[in-house]
């Protein structure tokens, strides 16, 4: 056990439970635990995501050095100039591939655009595509050597780590593990490195990242060296989440939301601006949205619907239709 982990107090796990949520913000469980049946690592995370929506990830086999690999390549493009890097925004493509700048995405219900520059990498698949205007080519910055590459591998690597949590979650619903398997592997899921630049003469009331939710299933995050993460949680309250070294936080998104009938929280967050010094040094972070199969019919899963739950969602909406529907709300298409 490394010196930044919690250990439950000896035979008081609610103490142990407690003292993570308050040194980290969130609950923080080791994927080593899970065996791929219920077991009390999947009710620790149906717990965690009922709670807050949140958890922490260890024990999660992804190579340090990939991730390293992965960041570099990334600083390496987004600090280019702009005019270059502007080459590879694709106007009218609602930011799909490729890059986009400050100043374009914006969170709903919100004045002002993001502080915050992104690049999307999406699936590439072998064989035939079935979606080939939804699950389009990626664009790959020739300025950069490596950059594919470690994109790729990245993505590769944050894609079937998704899908073992989709396991989890799956046997905590009272699914069979296997369920998400055929819904999932054609998603049109995305790798996002976000740069976050100094802050300089921004706007009133402009943010690193406004508060919202997320739309897709589950996002894993590779989180940022700086702070600035805060969850919104019960009670109203924003929580920073530490930064935690080696750990991937994994959230809901708004269609795991829907497709639980609000079981499972897609709770708010949001990047705040940091004060004094922090302010005038760039940020990174690097989420994985993970998105069901452009067809898959989100509707309401029968164990989630009592007489106490009524079906908030009465009417199916394809996977695809949602994200346009998201897409369009923040300004990207």
């Amino acid at each position: 056990m490394s010196k930044d982990e919690v250990k439950p107090a000896e035979g008081d796990s609610t103490a142990g439970h407690d003292a993570v949520i308050e040194k980290y913000g969130i609950p923080v469980l080791d994927l080593e635990e899970f065996c791929g049946y219920p077991d009390s690592f999947t009710r620790a995370l149906g717990t965690a995501y009922r709670e807050y929506g949140f958890a922490g990830i260890t024990g999660h086999g992804l190579d340090p050095q990939l991730i390293e690999q992965a960041y570099d390549a990334f600083k390496q493009f987004f600090a280019l100039p702009e005019s270059l890097k502007r080459r590879y925004y694709q106007p009218g493509g609602g930011g799909k591939r490729g890059y986009t700048g400050v100043g374009i995405e914006q969170a709903k219900d919100h004045d002002v655009p993001d502080l915050k520059e992104f690049w999307h990498v999406g699936r590439e698949l072998q064989g035939e595509n079935p979606y080939p205007d939804i699950l389009l080519p990626n664009v790959w910055p020739e300025e950069v050597p490596g950059f594919r590459d470690a994109a790729l591998a990245l993505y590769g690597g944050l894609d079937n780590l998704g899908q073992r949590l989709l396991s989890a979650i799956a046997l905590d619903l009272g699914l069979d593990s296997g369920w998400f398997s055929s819904k999932v592997d054609r998603g049109n899921s995305i790798l996002r490195p976000i740069h976050y630049p100094p802050i300089r003469n921004a706007v009133p009331g402009a943010v690193r990242a406004a508060r919202h939710e997320d739309i897709n299933l589950i996002t894993l995050l590779i989180g940022s060296r700086e702070q600035g993460l805060e969850i919104l949680n019960r009670t109203g309250q924003w929580v920073p989440v530490t930064t935690l070294p080696g750990t991937i936080i994994v959230n809901v998104g708004d269609m795991l939301q829907r497709l639980t009938n609000h079981v499972y929280a897609s709770t708010t967050h949001r990047v705040v601006n940091p004060a004094g010094e922090a302010a005038r040094r760039s940020r990174y972070s690097i989420p994985f949205f993970l998105h069901p199969n452009p067809d898959f019919m989100i509707e309401t899963l029968p164990g989630c619907i009592d007489a106490d739950h009524p079906n908030r969602y009465p009417q199916p909406i394809s996977s695809d239709d949602f994200l346009q529907q998201r897409i369009r709300e923040i300004n990207l298409a």
